[in-house]
């Protein structure tokens, strides 16, 4: 093999390890942030009084309601997780939009649990950022 194919061999190579690193994150962090759901929606359709109640706020629901939206998106997530430690499509997709809709809801629920909202505002951000710079083809977006 000749030294500019080698070389670029190497670098395929380094991209490819580059690109299933970084779709690992995005598994393992869609995994943690699913189990984190699951226990927050436990928590609130079973003790209400964990979290702050605010009066007169717009999205407003009742705090099992809340606790039954983090169940399900919970469970979604940590299904999709598995998905990701494979090279599959969808389950590229799916993270983006679980980790969207996991956004959205810890946005409308930001007054029960504040600083836990923010962190997982912020967790979710990076599974998408990680998921979203792989290309199809599995190799990292390079800068």
């Amino acid at each position: 093999m000749s030294a500019p194919n080698r070389t670029r061999t190497q670098a395929e190579s380094a991209t490819q390890q580059w690109a299933f690193g970084l779709t690992a994150f995005a598994g393992v962090m869609l995994l943690i942030t699913g189990l984190l759901s699951i226990f927050r929606g436990i928590m609130a359709i079973a003790q209400d009084d964990v979290f702050v109640t605010t009066p007169n706020y717009v999205f407003k629901f009742d705090l099992t309601s809340w606790g039954w939206i983090h169940l399900a998106l919970g469970v979604i997530a940590t299904i999709v997780s598995f998905g990701l430690f494979q090279p599959a499509m969808w389950a590229r997709v799916a993270g983006v939009a679980i980790a969207a809709l996991v956004i959205i809801a810890n946005f409308l629920s930001l007054p029960y649990y504040p600083v836990w909202s923010v962190v997982m505002i912020t967790v979710s951000g990076f599974i998408i950022w990680a998921l979203c710079v792989v290309r199809r083809d599995d190799s990292a977006v390079s800068p």
